[in-house]
């Protein structure tokens, strides 16, 4: 799908012998030739799409070799092709996928360990290792998010942490539920995985759960669920049991200079690339996104498998309509109707909400040349590289099986990397296009421009620019790069979103059902 079928020629990119539409890589005027042996009849921005020949209204308008919509008036060569004339359904409004389970996986061909790219990490006493050392202070609910940050700060501006190098910082995790919900079911039980998993994840050296005392979400009931004895690295309390504020933020602070030592004793070791874990996400994209830096990551992502890694797409809302290319890839048929079952889930989702799956993209995306959901979709897709895919997790579960795996969230961005990390993801690599601003603590973001224009633009916030492959670098190469400098972030090399100060507020569970 993500083959160029003929190199950039000037100002226009065509990708697949299948496509009736070609991308425009400068601003196209009325009257421009283009190789494509047509004229320009109406203006094309850079990154949007134009015919090469003529489109019948109702008829598929394709790109990747895939259908992205289909023409709502007839359309002719050189014209430009957006939502002016471009819509989601077919001529009986439905689009239908062959899923073909199972059918495409093809086995990863392994690097042996000895062979395996290597890194600077933080071993934990449960086997996973970290890429960062933080201490995080999570909160059980809105009520008791003050007091969370107030600890942090406390810490942060106290001058401790110039003692203990080995720290990377002290970061409150807060967020604006934990009560006002039922005390069971998919909302309850996501805030749980969520909690859970971020307090387990391997950047944390050690961990604060603090609460208010009377919310719906039980630290209590955590502990008992998931068998959490309190210890050197892990410990709770709430509000109503110290004695209110003060005493509260007291009790943090000596905790966390308690805790400070302990965490500090970890030293970064050697260890191999299967340990790390790589969230896939994408943000602010583009019509340069699927053809740059979505596909340049999905090689590193292939590359990370073959070193026994794994890497985790998500954003559901964000393959819809190319989940087939998935389950072509899945390991068996029972992991391909489960990513079937979640598509259904959001479709009844959106229902449900007087909403449907093709308000995304966002306005910015149209912007920079997306038209469909089915566009954006293909796009996205291509971030989570040829592998099998091996599992389909719930939003927030735990990941544990290694290579190329799915993970059902939103596709807002920080609700989704929020799921991701608590699933154990101990890095991530952030495609844009249009420039989106993020940072993920306690796991290091590492950003990827789609285009020359924007990262040129916004250099001090992109690690790597994609958009030379326009340009003639290879995708091989590109996703080699990203490899590469997956490796030393991994080793404790700052990020651009890092030096910046990003990753305190993107901490944002998924909150699903009803605020009661």
């Amino acid at each position: 799908m993500n083959d160029i079928l003929t190199p950039p020629q000037g100002k226009t990119l065509v990708l697949n012998a299948a496509d009736n539409i070609a991308v425009a890589l400068a601003n196209l005027d009325v009257g421009t030739e283009t190789a494509q042996g047509v004229s320009i009849v109406r203006r094309v921005p850079r990154g949007h799409k134009f015919a090469t020949r003529p489109i019948g209204a109702g008829e598929a308008v394709v790109k990747f070799g895939q259908i992205i919509g289909f023409a709502s008036e007839a359309i002719v060569p050189g014209d430009w092709v957006h939502e002016h004339n471009c819509g989601m359904g077919g001529p009986d409004g439905t689009l239908t996928h062959d899923y073909a389970f199972a059918e495409g996986a093809v086995p990863v061909d392994f690097l042996p360990p000895a062979q395996r790219a290597t890194f600077q990490g933080y071993k934990r006493a449960n086997g996973t290792v970290g890429t960062r050392n933080y201490i995080g202070i999570l909160t059980s609910v809105n009520c008791s998010a003050t007091v969370a940050k107030f600890v942090a700060d406390a810490v942060n501006r106290s001058g401790l942490l110039e003692d203990y190098p080995e720290i990377d910082g002290v970061v409150p995790f807060v967020h604006g539920t934990g009560c006002g919900m039922e005390s069971r079911g998919e909302g309850f039980d996501i805030l749980k995985r969520t909690q859970w998993g971020y307090t387990s994840n391997p950047n944390l050296g050690a961990a604060l759960l603090v609460g208010l005392g009377c919310e719906v979400f039980q630290i209590g009931r955590m502990k008992e669920l998931y068998g959490i004895e309190e210890g050197e690295t892990f410990q709770t309390m709430t509000i109503q049991e110290r004695g209110g504020t003060r005493r509260m933020i007291e009790w943090g602070v000596e905790k966390v200079k308690e805790m400070l030592p302990i965490a500090a004793a970890a030293r970064r070791e050697t260890v191999d690339a299967s340990h790390l874990t790589l969230a896939l996400q994408c943000g602010g994209s583009d019509g340069y996104s699927g053809i740059t830096a979505n596909p340049a990551l999905g090689v590193a992502a292939d590359i990370l498998v073959r070193n026994g890694g794994t890497a985790i797409l998500s954003e559901t809302p964000e393959i819809y309509g190319a989940e087939h290319l998935l389950t072509r890839r899945a390991a068996s048929r029972d992991v391909g109707e489960k990513l079937i079952e979640r598509i259904h889930w959001w479709e009844d989702y959106t229902r449900r909400n007087r909403g449907e799956m093709n308000n995304n993209p966002s306005p910015g995306n149209k912007l920079g040349g997306l038209t469909t959901i089915l566009e954006k979709s293909l796009g996205a897709a291509a971030k989570g590289g040829t592998t099998p895919l091996t599992a389909v997790y719930e939003y927030a579960e735990k990941v544990t099986e290694k290579g190329f795996v799915f993970m059902d969230t939103p596709g807002f961005d920080p609700v989704s990397a929020t799921g991701q990390v608590a699933g154990g993801a101990n890095i991530l690599a952030f495609t844009t296009g249009r420039g989106s601003a993020y940072g993920c603590k306690p796991v290091p973001s590492i950003k990827l421009a789609t285009n020359s224009d924007m990262y040129q633009r916004m250099t001090e916030d992109m690690d790597i620019n994609c958009g030379d492959i326009v340009e003639g670098v290879s995708i091989e190469a590109k996703g080699q790069e990203i490899f590469d400098l997956m490796l030393r972030v991994a080793s404790g090399e700052e990020t651009k979103s890092e030096a910046l100060g990003y990753g305190d507020n993107e901490f944002v569970p998924w909150q699903v059902g009803a605020v009661m």
